[in-house]
């Protein structure tokens, strides 16, 4: 699959279609841990700013443009007959491999984080909408520091689960940590960084209107949701995206 550099993160250049292959087809003969990232501004400039959380992105296999800058930015140096024409959006692509996959023998799904009662909504929820997948299993782990022992129970309940694509819902960037961390022990798989999807689909948070989205301005919709944990995220990081896009338009990046 085609990749290329956005402020230093090397991004996928495929659509829903092209990253769903993918990672099914991963999941099907993986014999170690493979990670996959739905990476929007916020995780871009994460990455060229902060060199742990940069080293951690390292170990993805797959980056794809969650974030509509993250498009123009690709499609700018994309032959007109490449250019993306839309996102591959976290959450949605999270239905997408749920359809793609239901029904089909092989693939078995993991919940990992959130509430007990986000979980449960959750398993309803894909339960009613996609009724040939199978959840295999879910976990809450605790919040705050984790026990010593909490790998390697998290370890057991997805080995024993039998699943091979897992959806990691701990919250940017602890996800991306945890997960590059243990990629090497964990059971085979395709461990997806998924943020907010868990929330969106239990029906706890409502997602931005689709017109807000291909504008670019669902992180416009969120602040608005929830100012006091969002705003200063947002101002920070999509600042730095600015930053260092002008900075690298200037080096002729």
């Amino acid at each position: 699959m085609k990749t290329l550099p956005v402020i230093g993160l090397p991004l996928a250049c495929t659509d829903y279609a092209g990253a769903v292959a993918w990672i099914l087809e991963q999941a099907r003969t993986a014999r170690s841990a493979v990670a996959v990232e739905a990476a929007n501004t916020h995780v871009a400039a994460l990455a060229r700013h902060d060199r742990e959380f940069g080293r951690a992105m390292d170990c993805f296999d797959l980056i794809v443009p969650d974030g509509m800058p993250l498009v123009w930015s690709l499609n700018a140096a994309l032959p007109e007959g490449e250019r993306l024409r839309d996102r591959v959006y976290g959450p949605t692509l999270m239905l997408e491999t749920f359809r793609a996959a239901s029904g089909a023998d092989g693939y078995r799904h993991f919940l990992l984080g959130g509430r007990e009662s986000t979980l449960d909504k959750l398993r309803q929820a894909f339960g009613d909408r996609f009724p040939g997948a199978t959840v295999a299993g879910a976990y809450s782990p605790p919040f705050g520091e984790w026990p010593a022992d909490e790998f390697d129970r998290i370890c057991e309940r997805i080995r024993d689960s039998g699943a091979n694509l897992i959806w990691v819902g701990l919250g940017c960037p602890k996800q991306e940590h945890w997960i590059a961390r243990h990629k090497d022990a964990l059971p085979p798989g395709v461990y997806f960084g998924i943020g907010a999807a868990f929330a969106f689909h239990a029906g706890e948070v409502a997602q931005a209107p689709p017109v807000l989205q291909r504008c670019g301005l669902e992180w416009a919709y969120r602040i608005a949701r929830e100012p006091r944990r969002l705003f200063r995220r947002y101002l920070v990081h999509n600042s730095r995206f600015i930053f260092y896009s002008l900075l690298d338009h200037a080096r002729g990046g």
